[in-house]
């Protein structure tokens, strides 16, 4: 079906060319078969299809010769990578438009083909140049476009964090630490705070447990702290969300509605905001962030507060709280000793490490 409809269409280029020698001829005043009449008519006539039937009966090796010339352009272009291709197909569209307006203005000139000569010329110049130009300068054009690309990133996602709400959840408002943490500018604003948050608070810092009522009396305290000392803009949101009872998933619907960032440290909370596709931050996952590295084989002073678990262990603590445990630490209890680490142990409520008196490590060497 592809070779009659390509033998048609040869034949029909033919039966074209045809026409147009003969009308050029006579235009040219070569021949003039207007003065025969019928017989000048049919003279034209049998030419054009004469063409066409040659064009036809020569179309098999066309068509034959535009396969291997296809094949030929696939074979190449096999080899050349795609990056460069279609920065030469931009580069040649660009080429021609520059070509088409550097051409016009010489279609205003009276002299005859000048304008037709030298827009040829000018589409083969600029075509060329702009298939070279752009291959040849790949590297530099596409630096060009990742710096575009950085810059253009960078400033979505400066737009994107400033607009960014963060939720704060009770736990991280009791645990206080959050106002520390914005002291340091670490976060930015702004700061969401749930009416059903603050009713929480409220109801915590009115009971009649002595150690929940400190805790919800802290939180406000902390509230308060952060509104009137720190540089950073507190929003109180009125959003009942009625439709579900428990706090921590009207914080999530909460999150959802606004597109904001849920900010805790209730490892359950956690869990469930990223079941859900909502982005948290955890303060007890950053406090283990920036905890500094101990490896093994490392010293340190530390000072034994009280025997461990295990018989003959001394539990020493950092200053950030991590836990200690001195391998015959408990006659060192109440001393300030020198350790090596033997090993670290992380697990999912922080970091534990292990330790050997320098006394009793030099003793074995």
């Amino acid at each position: 079906m592809a070779d009659k409809i390509a033998k048609f269409i040869i034949t029909l280029i033919g039966i074209l060319i045809g026409y147009g020698v003969m009308a050029g001829l006579k235009f040219l005043g070569i021949i003039n078969l207007t003065n025969k009449g019928i017989l000048g008519l049919l003279i034209f006539i049998t030419i054009i299809i004469a063409s066409g039937i040659i064009f036809f009966v020569l179309s098999p090796k066309f068509i034959k010769g535009g396969k291997k010339f296809i094949h030929f352009i696939e074979v190449e272009i096999q080899d050349i990578p795609a990056s460069d291709i279609m920065m030469g197909s931009v580069g040649l569209i660009v080429g021609l438009i520059i070509a088409y307006l550097s051409s016009q203005p010489f279609y205003n000139l009276k002299i005859p083909y000048l304008g037709t000569i030298i827009s040829i010329i000018l589409y083969l110049i600029f075509g060329y140049l702009g298939i070279k130009i752009p291959t040849r300068k790949r590297e530099d054009f596409t630096n060009a476009l990742n710096v575009f690309k950085k810059n253009s990133t960078r400033d979505k996602l400066k737009s994107s964090c400033k607009a960014c709400p963060k939720i704060l959840d009770t736990s991280v408002i009791i645990d206080g630490r959050i106002a520390d943490i914005c002291k340091t500018g670490f976060i930015e604003g702004p700061l969401i705070i749930p009416e059903f948050v603050l009713e929480e608070l409220q109801h915590i810092a009115d009971s009649s447990d002595s150690l929940k009522r400190n805790r919800g009396r802290r939180g406000l305290d902390i509230l308060n702290k952060i509104q009137k000392e720190l540089d950073i803009e507190v929003i109180i949101v009125d959003d009942k969300i009625e439709e579900v009872p428990e706090v921590d998933s009207k914080l999530l619907k909460l999150a959802q509605k606004i597109k904001g960032n849920v900010i805790t440290n209730d490892y359950n909370l956690n869990k469930v905001a990223e079941v859900q596709g909502i982005d948290v931050l955890n303060i007890n996952e950053l406090a283990n962030a920036i905890k500094p590295v101990v490896l093994p084989g490392e010293e340190m002073v530390v000072q034994v507060i009280r025997d461990g678990k295990e018989i003959g262990q001394g539990l020493a603590y950092l200053d950030d709280g991590t836990m200690i445990v001195v391998e015959g630490g408990k006659k060192h209890i109440g001393e300030t000793i020198g350790v090596m680490v033997t090993s670290v142990l992380q697990t999912s409520a922080g970091r534990m490490i292990f330790a050997k008196p320098k006394s009793a490590v030099d003793r074995a060497v």
